[in-house]
């Protein structure tokens, strides 16, 4: 399989990768300069030339990723008999320069409800490299003439949901989705948060109202089971205190700000 295919295969199944290149090649070496492999916690996809060069790098792309590492390397190796290494002696008499780049996986978010904050959320979120699922029970909600003035330059990718029961959705989201709840109806709030405690793998779940909200939610989720710790899992209100306000766009500005430090945090485990 062609590198860029693996890449592409790898980031559907959302394992993460790094990419190998020879960035200088000085006198002789087994590859040119540019050739590129791709390497996953349990495959490699093309070759920078095999043997010691290519075990060492090997070696490196996988503590990256173990490490969960965001940020580029440089591994530089000099193929000659008199350089001691792991993996035997290549004696092509050159110096090799590879650049390791980490293509993490991409994070998923989840916002169910599409009203007034919701809209200005996914207009936020949208033009950040994530994964993004829009859901609400609304069709008029996620009408296209509504969404695309929004949403027309994402870099995002999204995915509308139109769904008559928000919280069937989650089973359907991957390993580590952050959930985001702020749909027009209180009930459904309390249905999408009993699921997401309910749903193995769900990431963060963050739920947008009041104190006195949080309290009869608080008593409900108890009713229904759920412990003390689980409900710990639920930050509410969701957003950055430091950005304070009640207009529709300044809330969605402290929750994706919010949002944002929890996909750091959690990007160096890997998602399945």
């Amino acid at each position: 399989m062609d590198w860029l295919d693996a890449l592409r295969a790898l980031r559907e199944s959302r394992t993460p990768a790094v990419i190998v290149t020879l960035a200088i090649v000085r006198g002789h070496a087994p590859r040119n300069g540019g050739a590129k492999m791709v390497v996953s916690p349990d495959a490699l996809f093309g070759t920078v030339g095999g043997g010691n060069l290519e075990a060492t790098a090997v070696d490196q792309a996988r503590a990256m990723l173990a490490a969960g590492t965001g940020e580029p390397d440089l591994l530089t190796l000099t193929l000659s008999d008199k350089a001691t290494t792991e993996y035997g002696v290549q004696c092509c008499g050159g110096e090799v320069t590879m650049l390791l780049e980490p293509v993490r996986v991409v994070p998923t978010v989840a916002v169910f409800g599409l009203g007034h904050v919701g809209l200005e959320l996914a207009r936020i979120l949208s033009r950040h490299e994530l994964d993004l699922h829009l859901v609400d029970s609304r069709a008029e909600m996620l009408d296209a003439a509504r969404l695309q003035p929004a949403l027309g330059d994402a870099v995002a990718r999204i995915q509308v949901h139109h769904a008559p029961v928000p919280e069937s959705v989650l089973a359907s989201l991957p390993t580590g989705a952050h959930v985001l709840v702020m749909t027009h109806d209180h009930v459904e709030d309390l249905a999408v948060v009993d699921q997401a405690l309910r749903t193995a793998g769900v990431g963060s779940i963050g739920l947008i109202g009041s104190a006195s909200k949080w309290a009869r939610f608080r008593a409900r989720l108890t009713e229904a089971g759920h412990t003390p710790a689980d409900l710990e899992r639920v930050t509410t209100p969701i957003g950055i205190p430091e950005v304070s306000g009640k207009q529709p766009a300044v809330i969605a500005v402290s929750v994706a700000a919010r949002l944002l430090q929890l996909v750091e945090e959690a990007a160096p485990i890997a998602s399945e």
